[in-house]
């Protein structure tokens, strides 16, 4: 594959999103990381680590692309961003996030498909899809909803900014931070505990608690996500990038 690669860390699985320069999600990315959830989802590992490239976690769905894509185009876009995030939200064992830098819109989305989300104390991190002027996708919404407070919720997704590290934190967009350069350990050692938990009363408590999300995005996926037609109509030919990937890049590229 040419952007995912997975590792073996003992029972742990590291999965490395690296499409330089910000991880930005294209349709082969796309593809790559749910074929990589898929396969990881039949082979059992007792904990996925999910981590991005050197300084960027992912910035969301790639600028450059989908402004030139047609209006079926970008449904396919945002279906393969709902299929992704489906794939890992519901993957029956611990899945933790390595946050290691900039997580914004769909990047941030698919961090919290995350059971346990290490954070990096630099970064930019944030739910900018309301600056297209147009709705959330279904499952990006239900994930926001089932994983945020309602508080956290209402401030990340109708503000629709970037927050720096301690403010994530303190919003429930990840669980603790780490310096940079130890971000990638924690995580590991987190899913090495959580890989030790037993597989069925894992997934069956996991079930539990996503149930509601989890079925509302099955359905979403077998019919249809109801909101494609309302965003496509209420922004411009740019309203698909800025959607999923915010239209605010006031960080460092590297």
């Amino acid at each position: 594959m040419a952007y995912v690669r997975v590792e073996e860390h003992g029972d742990v699985a590291l999965v490395r999103v690296d499409r330089p320069p910000a991880n930005a999600l294209d349709a082969d990315l796309l593809h790559e990381a749910r074929a990589v959830a898929d396969e990881l989802t039949a082979s059992g590992p007792g904990a996925v680590v999910l981590t991005g490239r050197e300084g960027f976690f992912s910035a969301g769905v790639d600028l450059k692309v989908v402004p030139t894509l047609d209006a079926d185009g970008q449904r396919t876009m945002v279906d393969g961003v709902n299929r992704l995030a489906a794939a890992w939200y519901s993957f029956p064992r611990p899945v933790v996030c390595a946050v290691n830098g900039h997580a914004i819109a769909g990047g941030m989305i698919i961090a919290l498909c995350g059971d346990y989300r290490v954070g990096s104390t630099q970064g930019k991190l944030g739910l900018t899809e309301l600056r297209a002027g147009v709705p959330y996708p279904a499952v990006p919404l239900a994930i926001v909803r089932t994983e945020l407070s309602p508080r956290a919720a209402r401030v990340l997704a109708l503000r629709a900014h970037l927050v720096d590290p301690d403010e994530a934190l303190a919003l429930g967009l990840v669980d603790e931070l780490a310096a940079p350069e130890d971000v990638l350990q924690r995580a590991l050692v987190v899913a090495g505990e959580m890989a030790e938990l037993p597989a069925k009363a894992y997934w069956d408590t996991k079930r539990e608690l996503r149930g509601e999300a989890i079925g509302l995005i099955t359905r979403v996926l077998d019919e249809g996500d109801p909101l494609l037609d309302s965003w496509l109509e209420g922004g411009d030919r740019n309203a698909g990038a800025a959607l999923l990937g915010g239209g605010l890049w006031d960080f460092p590229r590297t």
